[in-house]
């Protein structure tokens, strides 16, 4: 066992996709796309992409499995991705993509996969009707973006080092009243920002400010608010950022827009 890439079971986001023959490839830019926007958002830009082919021991014609390698092929060129051929590495049932990420210390990890099957359509029996008016057999395509929700969650932890981004943060921003006497004010800003979908928490204990931000720069909480009597005044907010020892004032607002506009382009950087 290996904490969450190594469980006794996992969830997978699996899908299935039945096309045609001639759809393959056009299916496949789509699930690349659908890739490509994922791994981007989480910040994943090492990744390399292996085309796995056709087994001695496989099914199907072999006339299918070169249409099938073709069109993979070509959905990966006509997004301009290099690749590396993985002969004789596919499923006995169709031929792959596999997507495999390097996390922060270097270890290759694979994550997502295209896989054609020509196998389940015709256990299955299923059938479409073809223009030419005769019935025949579907693709299935298996995609997987992620792959393992849970390894995936282990690497995505290590790579940011707990460090996660502003949208992806589990706890956004953490209020942080110089002393009770502006508890108040913090419970209001709290509310003020929940209401705007910030995730955030105050902590009204008896610790000195100084140990309150030692304890949320551990916690590595991206944007610590820090409000006495002047910030409640003025309906301002001194603001620390997670990894700087920096402070800037701001209103509540320019907090709330800047902030707001961090998330919606998923930015890894902080600032004011």
């Amino acid at each position: 066992m290996h904490g969450l890439v190594r469980v006794r079971q996992f969830t997978q986001d699996d899908a299935h996709i039945f096309c045609t023959p001639d759809q393959i490839e056009s299916e496949v830019i789509g699930v690349i796309s659908l890739v490509q926007e994922l791994y981007s958002a989480f910040g994943f830009k090492d990744y390399h992409i292996e085309l796995s082919t056709k087994p001695d021991d496989h099914i199907g014609s072999d006339e299918i499995w070169e249409v099938a390698t073709n069109a993979l092929a070509g959905a990966l060129k006509h997004k301009g991705l290099a690749y590396q051929i993985n002969e004789g590495d596919g499923a006995f049932y169709g031929p792959k993509i596999d997507f495999h990420i390097n996390d922060c210390i270097g270890r290759s990890w694979q994550l997502g996969t295209i896989q054609l099957d020509f196998s389940m359509p015709m256990r299955f029996e299923v059938t479409y009707t073809d223009k030419d008016n005769t019935e025949k057999t579907p693709v299935m395509l298996h995609r997987a973006i992620l792959g393992s929700l849970e390894r995936f969650l282990g690497i995505l932890i290590e790579h940011y080092a707990g460090n996660f981004p502003l949208w992806l943060a589990p706890e956004q921003v953490r209020i942080m009243p110089i002393s009770e006497k502006t508890n108040e004010y913090a419970m209001k800003l709290a509310e003020t920002l929940k209401c705007h979908d910030f995730r955030v928490s105050t902590d009204l204990s008896d610790d000195k400010i100084g140990a309150k931000i030692v304890k949320a720069h551990g916690d590595r909480v991206p944007y610590m608010l820090v409000v006495g009597p002047k910030e409640a005044e003025q309906d301002a907010v001194n603001v620390r950022m997670r990894q700087s020892q920096q402070t800037v004032t701001v209103s509540v607002d320019q907090f709330i827009a800047k902030t707001k506009e961090q998330i919606a382009q998923k930015s890894d950087q902080l600032g004011m």
